[in-house]
């Protein structure tokens, strides 16, 4: 089951477009990043398999994008829309906040506010790309919850062992940014995106809903 939700935000019109699982454990909200939309292929993905699993989807369109506008609003205009497309969701299963890239900065830093169960950050920016030194871990560190990082193994803004030790990370091979692989990586992109779906079901299960 597919439909949409306008979120009404002080920086102009959002959109939730969401995927309701049956009998749902948990419920699963993502924002896009700076360079793409909610059609990003990692988003895209999670909102195809996690319903059949129990998890409902809400993905969540920035207001600049919905106004069709190539250049991404400041951080903070993104934790304000995302606080406010969780608003309108208002879940009545355990909250997780994440999403790609600048989304998943803003998951982080809205987590805790949100009572968010979990943070599922696909592609976090470690740091700009050429710049380790601008880190960006206390954010991630910040979010103050169970947190999964799922990161392309030739990711520019942050390859998988920039990260702390304790980060609970799962490595798609020959990924980059864009969780996109080469034609001749060791795994097709369907194998890619298979493997970013698993990982994260595997951690809901493990960190969040406890069903198996």
């Amino acid at each position: 089951m597919t439909h949409s939700r306008p979120v009404p935000t002080p920086y102009g019109e959002g959109r939730l477009d969401l995927y309701v699982a049956r009998d749902a454990t948990a419920t699963l909200l993502l924002s896009h990043g700076a360079g793409s939309g909610v059609d990003a292929r990692d988003l895209t993905a999670l909102a195809a398999a996690l319903p059949r699993q129990g998890v409902t989807v809400a993905l969540f369109e920035q207001p600049w994008r919905v106004a069709g506008r190539k250049i991404a609003s400041a951080p903070p205009t993104l934790d304000v829309g995302l606080e406010a497309a969780a608003r309108v969701l208002r879940p009545r299963t355990p909250l997780i906040v994440g999403g790609r890239s600048a989304g998943a900065r803003s998951a982080a830093r809205c987590a805790t506010r949100l009572g968010a169960a979990g943070c599922l950050a696909l592609s976090f920016p470690l740091h700009p790309p050429g710049r380790p030194e601008r880190t960006r871990v206390g954010e991630l560190a910040a979010a103050g919850v169970p947190t999964l990082v799922v990161q392309g193994e030739r990711d520019n803004m942050g390859l998988p062992e920039e990260f702390p030790e304790q980060t609970d990370l799962a490595v798609v091979p020959a990924a980059d940014h864009g969780l996109r692989v080469p034609a001749r990586a060791p795994v097709s992109q369907s194998e890619a995106l298979d493997l970013v779906v698993e990982a994260t079901l595997e951690w809901l299960v493990r960190e969040v809903t406890g069903n198996p």
